[in-house]
């Protein structure tokens, strides 16, 4: 199993691996969870997929297992920054606008996490190694690339496994259903990771 972060520098070194995301990435959201997204040629996309982004793959022979993509909040392309502060000012119709509890940071030091997903076709027996795998490169990268904190939109069962996987989490926003499926902002503190 191996954890390769992605970006449009380096995805060329890679063959496959990045549309191989995007496949993944559209057998999740549009196919399993039935999510009314973009797509094209076999691929689930949007307007935060963008040269600021960065997509975390947990992979193992060239199948996927796991992703997140990752934007900072300082990101611009139009009108749209990131999908969590696009949501609270009412840019996107399927996210509510009141997510999180405060404004929506815009700094260097914060990044999003984003289209976070866990293959359907990943074995039961390994998806706890495989979280952890996608968690530690998430933090790993995010941290390279200067953050201090990571918000995301995920699954409201959080509690759970963020402790597990060494995340200091917490809520920044209450708990939602979207498309049927209860979510939630989180905020990830990095700083006790710096050492």
């Amino acid at each position: 199993m191996q954890t390769t972060t992605l970006s449009f520098a380096n995805l060329h070194n890679h063959g496959e691996l990045f549309a191989n995301l995007f496949r993944a990435r559209r057998q999740s959201f549009i196919v399993q969870n039935n999510w009314d997204l973009p797509e094209a040629m076999g691929m689930e996309y949007d307007q935060y997929d963008t040269p600021a982004s960065r997509w975390v793959a947990v992979h193992e022979f060239g199948e996927i297992l796991a992703g997140i993509r990752l934007t900072p909040t300082t990101a611009r392309c139009g009108i749209y920054s990131y999908m969590i502060r696009d949501a609270q000012m009412g840019l996107l119709d399927t996210i509510p606008q009141d997510l999180l509890y405060e404004e929506a940071p815009v700094a260097d030091y914060i990044w999003e996490s984003s289209r976070v997903f866990v293959s359907h076709s990943t074995p039961m027996k390994i998806r706890r190694r495989v979280h952890a795998f996608l968690i530690t490169e998430m933090t790993r990268t995010a941290r390279e690339l200067g953050a201090t904190q990571v918000l995301g939109l995920i699954p409201a069962n959080w509690p759970r496994w963020a402790s597990r996987c060494g995340l200091d989490a917490k809520a920044a926003g209450r708990v939602m259903e979207i498309d049927g499926i209860e979510n939630q902002c989180v905020s990830i503190n990095l700083v006790q990771n710096l050492h």
